[in-house]
């Protein structure tokens, strides 16, 4: 991954002086509550409904034994020991003090991490594909354009104040992983008739209270050439975007309002200004920037050992189980990708204690090469196990709650904090997210059902996104009383797909009931093996609406 060099570490802490002598003078009085908001969340810290919360960048995901070990430390002395991890792939601490924020950016300093830019309306974290630099369907490693694109608009001086927040995501893979049609801009590696790497840019997507799709904004740009693309689109959007109404400031809403195609003889024409001081990339730049995400020292396997042990191991049919659902098939033979699931009915999901953020660093130095991912789903990946290695991860992951084998499947929920925290939320999340679970707590039935997913969101901003689960659920505020609207036949990846209403909302107590109720009709109608989805396109929302609200009316 990439590291740090002393220009890097000088100019994160000039960025931690600054803001720290801003929290003071906020404290002191000096600059109002109102003139501190937006100078605190570029910053990443929120005032929430509990606490204050703090908002750490994880940039692609991609994190080191000890940055784990110093998230876990900062969790233990400034927060309730359990940090959350976002559909962003960033890490969240909810019960902070604000006058311990200076500290607490002192301690992540100290392991190259920061809080910059992780909210605020500019450029956020760069996302990607967790499994960036090891899937089997890889064009190309993703990362470096990544980290390229990370320094390129971290504190960039023109689009530090956009019309709203501004979303990247970069896939290098044939399945979209890193969902880049729901972004402000998705770039998609592809090559060239002459086998040149480049992008296909995606521009428009987005979700919240008008979930829109991405389109296709052009079908190769050559690598080197990509900042200046992006500058041309962002510089467009920051002249045109609107800022008189919040509701209609997303780079979206500008693109449907005028068209992919007048939008994109915009960036054309902003192109031409823009080549005179252009930032082309050259050979020499992407090399080296490559050169911060080498292949590990990959061993080599007899295939008879590798044949005989997954034969041991798959007597145990618990291992088996996690097996199947927790590890994807590797690039490199004789290894394989493992997700630890933060899903169980223990926490909320997506939540991860300190002393389990010590035992990833422990497991990822011992099994991975020291490094870890977080993902979309609010899991974490360790990308390069060997096969050998498989069931004694496994048994170190039982002893610290971190084996559940749900991967992928209706218990693998993504949620929101919800009403428990967010200031925004008009619902809880967590307590529906855990009555779910709870229904579906046999695993042998989750098996049955096969691969589904179920997102909550506690409102329409929709971090949680719900638009893209096959169920998905929406709390919503009925006139002081907490609601859940569901919708049916989102999907993420490839194709992505925003789901449909299913109809009026439901009373809390009420929701698990109906997600049984839909479980029950798909199960009815799916032929063979066929997944929720594939049942979904082939019979209609409207046998599923039937089968919900007519034994009511």
């Amino acid at each position: 991954m990439y590291q740090y060099n002393a220009q890097d570490r000088s100019q994160l802490e000039s960025r931690r002086e600054i803001f720290e002598r801003q929290i003071e003078r906020n404290i002191e009085g000096k600059l109002s509550d109102e003139d501190f908001r937006p100078l605190r969340l570029q910053q990443g810290l929120y005032i929430q409904r509990q606490a204050p919360m703090l908002r750490i960048a994880v940039p692609y995901g991609m994190l080191d034994a000890k940055q784990l070990r110093t998230l876990a430390k900062v969790a233990k002395e400034f927060d309730k020991s359990y940090c959350h991890i976002t559909t962003r792939q960033n890490i969240q601490l909810n019960w902070v003090q604000i006058q311990d924020v200076p500290s607490l950016l002192k301690t992540l300093a100290q392991a190259n991490l920061h809080s910059i830019q992780t909210s605020g309306n500019c450029i956020r974290n760069i996302t990607s594909d967790p499994f960036a630099g090891v899937a089997g369907d890889e064009i190309f490693d993703p990362r470096p354009y990544c980290e390229i694109i990370r320094q390129w608009s971290l504190g960039h001086p023109e689009f530090a104040f956009l019309p709203r927040k501004f979303k990247i995501a970069i896939s290098g893979s044939k399945e979209d992983r890193a969902i880049t049609q729901a972004h402000d801009i998705g770039l998609r590696a592809t090559l060239n008739s002459q086998q040149e790497r480049g992008f296909q840019v995606i521009v428009g997507g987005g979700l919240g209270r008008t979930p829109i799709l991405g389109s296709v904004l052009s079908s190769f740009i050559p690598e080197q050439s990509i900042l200046d693309y992006l500058t041309a689109i962002i510089r467009v959007y920051n002249l045109y975007g609107r800022r008189d109404n919040k509701y209609k400031a997303r780079i979206k809403i500008l693109v449907k309002s005028i068209g992919i195609e007048q939008f994109k003889q915009q960036v054309e024409q902003e192109l031409v200004h823009i080549r005179p001081h252009s930032q082309q990339l050259s050979v020499e730049n992407i090399t080296a920037m490559m050169a911060h995400f080498p292949s590990p020292a990959y061993r080599q396997f007899d295939q008879t050992q590798l044949a005989q042990l997954q034969a041991t191991h798959t007597e145990d049919p618990a291992f088996l189980h996690w097996f199947n659902r927790n590890t994807k098939k590797h690039k490199v033979h004789g290894y394989r990708i493992v997700t630890l699931s933060l899903k169980n009915a223990k926490a909320a999901p997506g939540d991860v204690r300190s002393e389990q953020l010590e035992v990833i660093a422990d497991l990822a130095e011992r099994f991975s090469f020291g490094e870890v991912r977080t993902t979309h789903q609010q899991n974490i990946v360790l990308a390069d196990v060997p096969v050998i290695d498989l069931f004694d991860l496994w048994q170190n992951l039982q002893i610290s709650d971190l084996a559940a084998p749900n991967i992928g499947t209706i218990n693998d929920i993504i949620c929101c904090p919800g009403l428990a925290f967010c200031s925004l939320a008009n619902a809880e999340s967590i307590p529906v997210a855990l009555k779910i679970q709870k229904t579906f707590d046999d695993l042998d039935y989750a098996y049955e059902l096969g691969d589904l997913s179920l997102n909550i969101s506690g409102c329409m901003n929709a971090c949680s996104h719900h638009h893209l689960a096959n169920i998905g659920i929406l709390g919503v505020d009925k006139k002081g009383q907490q609601f859940y609207q569901i919708s049916l036949g989102g999907a993420k990846g490839t194709p992505t797909q925003l789901g449909k209403i299913l109809g009026p909302s439901f009373a809390a107590s009420a929701v698990p009931g109906i997600i049984e109720i839909i479980i029950q009709t798909y199960l009815r109608h799916r032929q063979g093996l066929e997944r929720f989805i594939d049942t979904y396109a082939r019979i209609g929302i409207a046998t599923f609406k039937e089968a919900v609200y007519e034994p009511v009316n």
